[in-house]
């Protein structure tokens, strides 16, 4: 269909063009058009004001608009949209998104409709949760390109990693740069289950340890890590050690250090591994451990973390609790900075 257009030449064009948009004039949902000399600006009505009117009956092509949400052109039955997740995981390149089960069938309608709404995307992968000590997601790929590796970037750091075969939260950003904010200089951490390394290297470019162990059974995790570490430039601060963490204490001991810091990202099962933390303590030290846990448990595991304590001869001197993220509409992501001490130990 053709509209009132207004034929101005390309000198005068972006001078038009503002006064157009100051008057309300220009129709905002047509394309201008352009050729060698002039332009062509889609117009409700001639302006009166304006030197250069020249009128002219043309087409003009309908912008379309782009979604703000993949709900908008998700191919699923209305009854069912709201019932889409409202939140999905970023990973690099890759969306990461649970499907509650009755849109399963609809899986690859979702995934393409993420495709669609988010520039930079190249896969989407549903998963159902965490499993194992592992921490795999088992990811299936339902819209994109067939490949779950990818490269996260946050704070000017760079992950190499696989969301099929390595764990790794981009919802951590904040809090990984809050730990490296309190580590003080010269400070010997170990990072009990790193992953590819992210806590680790956070620390290692923001602040100024002495030495961070980098501890995961995981051997695709080891092989991120070390690449990791490598590509931020932090291979001098942080050693990379492929190991069960409940034999961390033995390799330790052999190094004669006093570890000052601990993280413990394991959040459905740090606290089986809480006694092993507490026996790398020889003077006071704090631990940050993390778990995925009911708001109505949370007394009970804190005391179940301070019952450990006593046994390993190890005083929790204080504590703090932060809810860093809803996991589920009755489970939080929590991280609990404890400050543990030695009993007997001597600390200045």
């Amino acid at each position: 269909m053709k509209e009132i257009g207004l034929k101005v030449h390309k000198k005068q064009a972006e001078i038009i063009r503002k006064n157009l948009i100051e008057n309300n004039l220009l129709i905002k949902d047509l394309k201008i058009r352009r050729d060698e000399e002039f332009v062509y600006f889609p117009v409700k009505n001639l302006p009166r004001d304006l030197k250069y009117n020249n009128s002219i009956r043309i087409e003009f092509e309908k912008i379309r608009k782009k979604p703000t949400s993949y709900k908008e052109i998700a191919l699923i039955p209305k009854s069912l949209k709201k019932k889409l997740p409202t939140s999905y995981d970023i990973i690099g390149n890759i969306i990461v998104i649970k499907i509650p089960k009755d849109l399963i069938k609809y899986k690859n309608k979702i995934g393409e409709a993420l495709l669609k709404t988010n520039n930079n995307i190249q896969t989407v992968c549903y998963t159902t949760s965490i499993t194992g000590e592992l921490r795999t997601l088992n990811p299936e790929i339902i819209s994109g390109e067939k490949s779950t590796v990818t490269i996260h970037k946050e704070y000017d750091l760079k992950f190499f990693l696989d969301v099929g075969k390595t764990y790794f939260s981009p919802r951590l950003a904040e809090e990984r740069r809050r730990i490296a904010n309190l580590v003080k200089s010269g400070e010997t951490i170990i990072d009990m289950f790193a992953g590819v390394a992210p806590f680790s290297i956070m620390i290692a470019k923001y602040a100024k340890p002495k030495i961070i162990y980098a501890v995961d059974k995981n051997k695709y995790a080891i092989i991120y890590a070390l690449k990791n570490v490598k590509l931020n430039n932090v291979i001098d601060k942080i050693e990379i050690i492929q190991e069960d963490s409940k034999n961390i204490c033995k390799i330790i001991d052999k190094k004669k250090v006093n570890v000052n810091r601990i993280i413990m990202n394991l959040p459905f099962s740090a606290h089986k591994f809480f006694s092993y933390a507490l026996k790398l303590i020889s003077k006071e030290c704090v631990i940050h451990y993390y778990a995925i846990i009911d708001e109505l448990k949370i007394d009970d595991r804190i005391k179940e973390l301070e019952k450990i304590a006593r046994k390993n001869k190890i005083l929790i001197t204080n504590h703090k609790i932060r809810k860093i993220k809803t996991y589920s509409p009755r489970e939080f992501y929590i991280g609990i900075d404890i400050t543990a001490k030695k009993k007997d130990a001597d600390v200045a």
